[in-house]
């Protein structure tokens, strides 16, 4: 069926594309789960078949990263910018300053947000190298609530292979929803991470909190009931009707994950697309310019310019006439970007990078 099934090269950057027997399972599913004669956006999140579903989702994330017995998992609404707000609401004792360090806009916005709530040190800005790089050095307080990062900045394509290093006993926290399941991770080297699923685990709607047990004690009593983490956890994230199809689809693609090797099938999968679009940047004798230094390049987010913002054009437009969707960079800095997270095929980077060699042949 799926050799009948004409597909884009799809480099968008979120939400973004989704393994193909993943949704072709979906769509086998869609009138009838698992013999309920109901699809799964139709029955009761109370019911026994969710209750499976959903623990089962829960598990094989567990077991592909190794999460510890002392993490709590909630899968939550409200994507990563609700977050912003909820990890000071929940995790700052009243008072207490907290450390960011900011790499990009994902770090920026969490920095504003957090500010609207209590103090907030920045502990690096990147501004004046345009976020092209993580930092070198960090200016960090010891008593600070905790040392919060964005792993994978998805506009300028920054990201982090090394998780900072907080004082003693500062907990850390991570925005990861940009290269959340994209490689192997340490749960344990942290206090809180969280990611959106709509980059590499599954469609828009259901936002994946990971949070060692120990901080649940610094909940505040009174939070609104939604934005409380310690609610979320105790009521395995059952207090309201969740995100129950956006749910099912992580779960799905838990299971391709597995099938893929696990997390280090799959780093080794996106190291090799990276590898080929990166090689034909460097290769093209200026003609293509990556924007972050090599150090710092993200696998999951290919930033690059070229010689002028009028071939840029042309280049999206070309390629979009050839399928290949997405290319266009972030309309808050331009140039050209092609995202290529867990379920873009290196058959789709073949095609992107094919197209990249034949246009500066053409324009060079």
């Amino acid at each position: 069926m799926s050799e009948t099934i004409k597909r884009a090269h799809n480099f968008n950057a979120g939400p973004a594309g989704l393994p193909l027997e993943v949704m072709l399972q979906a769509q086998s599913e869609l009138l009838d789960y698992k013999g309920t004669g109901m699809s799964i956006i139709e029955m009761s999140h109370r019911s026994k078949e969710f209750e499976a579903m959903i623990n089962e989702a829960e598990a094989d994330m567990r077991e592909l990263l190794n999460i510890p017995a002392n993490y709590k998992v909630m899968f939550m609404q409200g994507g990563a910018s609700l977050q912003f707000a909820m990890v000071p609401m929940n995790l700052r004792p009243a008072g207490a300053s907290a450390d960011y360090i900011v790499t990009g806009v994902w770090s920026k916005k969490a920095v504003q947000e957090a500010q609207k709530l209590g103090p907030v040190h920045v502990a690096a800005d990147l501004k004046a190298s345009n976020y092209n790089a993580a930092p070198e050095n960090l200016d960090l307080d010891p008593n600070a609530a905790y040392l919060y990062y964005c792993s994978n900045e998805t506009i300028h394509g920054v990201e982090f292979f090394q998780e900072p290093v907080a004082p003693a006993g500062v907990p850390l926290i991570c925005d990861t929803s940009s290269d959340f399941m994209s490689r192997p991770l340490d749960v344990s080297k942290y206090a809180y991470l969280y990611a959106g699923a709509q980059k590499n685990v599954g469609p828009a709607g259901v936002v994946i909190g990971i949070l060692r047990e120990d901080m649940l004690e610094r909940v505040p009593a009174n939070l609104p009931v939604m934005l409380d983490y310690k609610v979320q956890a105790d009521e395995k994230s059952l207090y309201n009707t969740p995100p129950c199809f956006s749910i099912y689809m992580v779960g799905l693609v838990m299971k391709w994950i597995k099938k893929m090797g696990g997390l280090a099938g799959i780093e080794a999968r996106n190291t090799a697309k990276a590898n080929l679009i990166y090689n034909a940047i460097d290769n093209s004798g200026g003609f293509y310019k990556g924007h972050a230094q090599p150090a710092a390049r993200s696998r999951m987010n290919v930033t690059f310019r070229l010689p002028s913002e009028e071939l840029e054009d042309t280049f999206a437009k070309e390629a979009k006439k050839l399928n290949m969707i997405g290319l266009k960079g972030h309309r808050s800095v331009g140039g050209l970007r092609a995202s290529i997270y867990n379920a873009v095929e290196l058959s789709d980077l073949e095609v992107l990078v094919g197209f990249m060699k034949e246009f500066q042949q053409k324009n060079g």
